[in-house]
């Protein structure tokens, strides 16, 4: 602690000239508390919460950023899923969150979903939330459980054209990225395959690969090792070009549907009412974590890219992602659950 400030004066002073040296003093210690309380900070602690299950893809870049992060804030950044609502009930706790210790996950779903299809959400996608930095873009995959006798997508719309309505495929829940992803195959297929939502893609790829269910989509992190096992049947990628973990997939776009790309995102985020020296800093730790060789190499060997931009960025990444799948949305009368 700096030693004490003597304000005592000498009386030979001028008053004008008093005050003024009261006021210069004043002004040299008013700023130390300040500093003090903001490098106490965190002071214990962040939660970054997901608003999904365990076992998707959200998990593996909220986990990978967060070890990352803690390093650099010299506090641990720990995981807390908490699924329901189309991820409404975490956004909704976070938004109002006054502790300065919580962040949260955002994602095309409860970002620029979600907006469109409640006619009242519990949060403001644009009001509540500050935005730090776009995390990470994670490549789709369209799979069938093996029984399936269908080997690439061209085969399987033969089916569902030939069947239609006795398809079915799920998703971690209306309105989820797995969700859109299918619709957005259906209208460009001009298909009719049966939606089943979950509440969760831990729990809906359970059911997938136990043949309660024929076909999905989900971000590639999550699927690659039941590929690769032979668990499910990865019949297209939803990327501009092949994914080198999967050089034997071709795109949508090769197998006849030109110009398709579906690819998740996931983001960090902050209540709005965090104060800004926290925000620059948590953005500055995000983007360093989410750059750095460890992050970046993790995320790639699961197929997902490592991004890191400006907060200013990223708020401009949402809204042009809502300016993009309004329209698919209103197409495919997305509604949420029970709806």
């Amino acid at each position: 602690m700096p030693a004490p400030i003597d304000r005592r004066l000498p009386d030979s002073l001028h008053p004008v000239s008093r005050r003024a040296a009261l006021g210069a003093l004043a002004a040299a210690a008013a700023p130390w508390p300040l500093a003090a309380r903001a490098a106490d900070w965190p002071s214990r602690p962040l939660r970054l919460v997901v608003p999904f299950a365990p076992g998707g893809s959200s998990e593996i870049v909220a986990r990978a950023v967060a070890t990352e992060m803690g390093r650099g804030l010299g506090q641990n950044v720990y995981v807390e899923n908490k699924p329901g609502a189309a991820g409404n009930i975490a956004m909704q706790e976070v938004a109002h969150a006054t502790d300065q210790h919580t962040l949260v996950l955002g994602h095309i779903g409860t970002l620029a979903v979600n907006p469109f299809i409640f006619p009242k959400l519990p949060y403001d996608a644009e009001r509540d939330f500050a935005p730090l930095t776009l995390l990470s873009k994670v490549p789709s995959l369209y799979v069938v459980h093996p029984d399936l006798p269908v080997r690439d997508l061209r085969e399987f719309v033969a089916l569902a054209r030939a069947r239609p309505g006795q398809l079915n495929y799920g998703s971690a829940g209306n309105g989820s990225a797995g969700h859109l992803a299918m619709e957005y195959l259906k209208m460009a297929t001009n298909t009719f395959v049966v939606h089943v939502p979950y509440r969760g893609t831990g729990p809906m790829l359970a059911d997938l690969m136990a043949g309660r269910l024929q076909a999905a989509s989900v971000g590639a992190p999550a699927l690659l090792s039941f590929i690769r096992a032979g668990k499910l049947r990865c019949i297209a990628t939803g990327t501009a070009q092949r994914l080198p973990q999967l050089p034997d997939v071709p795109t949508v776009a090769e197998q006849g549907w030109k110009g398709f790309e579906m690819t998740q995102w996931y983001g960090l985020l902050a209540p709005r009412s965090q104060p800004r020296a926290q925000l620059e800093r948590l953005e500055a730790e995000a983007v360093r974590a989410v750059r750095s060789t460890t992050v970046a190499d993790k995320l790639g060997a699961e197929t997902a890219l490592a991004v890191g931009n400006s907060a200013a960025q990223f708020a401009a990444w949402i809204r042009e992602e809502r300016a993009r799948w309004q329209p698919v949305i209103a197409r495919a009368g997305v509604r949420p659950e029970g709806a």
